[in-house]
């Protein structure tokens, strides 16, 4: 596994942004494939917020997908695979790189056909307990005509990531900027974040 967690890791330490293209199993990419499509069609995904309790935007021109926590308590045998992935993941950035990590959270996100997030960094202006995003593809074939790539800007320069399934994606929250850009079929993802509390 650690030779696995180093690709992410020395491709971050290299260009600010982590990219790790085959980050998980096609067997794991499945089931969480799977779970996304149960929570679509019980309709328990629900509209992501901008901000937390202290700074709420409420007017939702920033971003449109929708999204559902993973929780460790949850008894899916997918959920737990991914979380045990990134916690691996964690101890293994914390002992090579001395980051201190001590916390995380996840959730599914989907962008609907027509949606986007506009940029932005991934920090609370209220609470800097952010330490760097981690997001997870879970997209099969996906074309540069579907849109939904993620841009980011490390060190004012622009970098375009197709959304393809497997990938992982890593850099700091309070520090790169991004976006998804506007989306032309659905797109599904695990994004979270790594902190220290």
């Amino acid at each position: 596994m650690s030779n696995q967690f180093n690709t992410l890791i020395d491709s971050y330490l290299a260009n600010n942004v982590g990219i790790d293209k085959a980050f998980m199993s096609e067997s794991l990419c499945k089931g969480l494939q799977q779970n996304i499509r149960q929570l679509q069609l019980n309709n328990t995904l629900t509209a992501a917020g901008i901000g937390n309790a202290k700074l709420k935007d409420s007017d939702q021109k920033m971003r449109g997908d929708k999204i559902s926590w993973l929780d460790k308590s949850n008894n899916n045998v997918f959920e737990q695979e991914f979380l045990s992935l990134a916690e691996d993941f964690i101890g293994h950035l914390n002992s090579t790189c001395y980051t201190g990590i001590n916390s995380y959270e996840f959730h599914y996100a989907v962008y609907e056909q027509g949606s986007f997030y506009k940029r932005h960094i991934d920090q609370f202006k209220t609470d800097n307990k952010r330490k760097f995003s981690f997001i997870n593809y879970l997209n099969d074939d996906w074309l540069d005509a579907d849109g939904g790539q993620l841009c980011v800007y490390p060190d004012n320069e622009i970098q375009t990531i197709q959304p393809h399934a497997k990938t992982a994606v890593f850099f700091k929250s309070d520090e790169v900027e991004h976006e998804v850009m506007l989306c032309n079929r659905s797109r599904m993802s695990i994004s979270g974040w790594l902190k220290r509390v």
